[in-house]
């Protein structure tokens, strides 16, 4: 397994795609939607290298090594000497078909030698959650990591890239096939809660109603304060914990948005009925500690071999550590050492096995896939 990988900018991004010295199967693209020249670059990619499988998405901020930047391309072209790809797309017209495009995805690739498949998916018009159901219920046995397309802070349109096509409302899936192949995961936090857990009393998928049978939005906003005033937009600062039943392991969910006449909050993913919610807040030192136990967690034993680690991180974490983002791409690149390239994005959700799940949709998190061939 060889890999390059590059920073393009809109001067350089000519000069940068000649630097590529690897025969590559694989490119992958993290692409700002302010780089006006997108479908240049994917022209001729696709010219240079015919028979690679190119698949990437829009980005709110594109990691290169350990910088993130804004306006660029991270690109990283993989070259793989006993691993075979399989890439699928399916196309979601409607937010309610989302599960349906897991299983169909699930269908298309669980054939023999499956090892791990990556997803990238738009990132606004659909159900992760849902999208992740369908997903692990033909792909029970099968590690699965990727994220959501962003789109800077605008939450306005996302795109997925699949060979020279820029496609919204698609999931992207790519199987890897071969023992050849080692993979490694983790997806670790480090937000603060406070305040009590609430009982989620009325919900409709992403939707919440009602906490503890009082509005959602009215008990939300009298714990966020003055930040309150800053709704919609303070709610990437404000995540919430949610635990269901008895079991004391809890995912984050992010909040999208809020709605005045129902006194609801619009989260970008699922919240059942009967689940127990906690508020988190953004502490910088312990989300920087959280990057560096999933950068632990992912080398402990293999870090002489990593070759590829591939970072999804989410808007929010982008958001609250400000000037100091860089930081916890640093400390990944200090546990996993000088060898291996890195490359990834900031998201609108991660996609990562969370205990002995092997597919869960997060938010808020530090999501590391590394992938090496032996």
């Amino acid at each position: 397994m060889k890999v390059n990988q590059i920073s393009l900018n809109e001067n350089n991004w000519s000069h940068g795609l000649a630097s590529i010295t690897v025969d590559p199967n694989l490119i992958l693209l993290f692409v700002s939607p302010d780089f006006t020249l997108k479908q240049q670059v994917l022209s001729q990619l696709n010219r240079d290298y015919p028979k690679s499988t190119i698949i990437g998405c829009s980005t709110a901020g594109e990691i290169s090594d350990v910088t993130v930047k804004d306006k660029s391309i991270s690109l990283t072209a993989i070259q793989f000497n006993k691993t075979c790809l399989k890439l699928v797309s399916v196309k979601v017209d409607q937010m309610e078909y989302s599960q349906k495009a897991g299983e169909k995805i699930g269908i298309m690739l669980n054939q023999d030698g499956l090892k791990h498949v990556m997803v990238l998916s738009d990132g606004l018009n659909i159900n992760g959650a849902d999208l992740v159901m369908g997903l692990k219920s033909n792909l029970p046995n099968i590690s699965i990591t990727g994220g959501l397309a962003a789109d800077g802070e605008d939450f306005g349109n996302t795109f997925v890239i699949r060979n020279n096509e820029m496609l919204e409302k698609t999931v992207l899936a790519l199987g890897f096939y071969g023992d050849s192949l080692k993979v490694n995961y983790s997806s670790k936090g480090g937000w603060d809660g406070f305040g009590i857990e609430r009982l989620v009393t009325k919900a409709d998928k992403n939707v919440l109603y009602e906490l503890d049978g009082k509005p959602a939005l009215k008990i939300y906003k009298h714990l966020l304060g003055e930040d309150a005033k800053k709704l919609p937009s303070s709610g990437l600062l404000f995540p919430v914990s949610m635990r269901q039943g008895g079991s004391a392991i809890a995912v984050v969910r992010g909040i999208s948005g809020i709605s005045e006449d129902d006194q609801s909050l619009v989260f970008g993913a699922n919240i059942p009925e009967g689940a127990y919610l906690r508020l988190m807040k953004g502490n910088i030192d312990k989300l920087i500690t959280g990057a560096e136990e999933s950068a632990i967690s992912v080398s402990q034993g293999v870090k002489e071999t990593l070759e590829l680690v591939i970072l999804i991180s989410c808007i929010g974490r982008r958001l609250v550590l400000k000037q100091l983002v860089e930081e916890e791409i640093d400390v990944v690149r200090h546990i996993v050492g000088d060898n291996p390239k890195i490359t990834g994005f900031y998201s609108y959700g991660e996609i990562a096995p969370l205990s002995e799940s092997l597919c869960e949709l997060h938010h808020q998190t530090m999501t590391i896939t590394t992938l090496s061939e032996c």
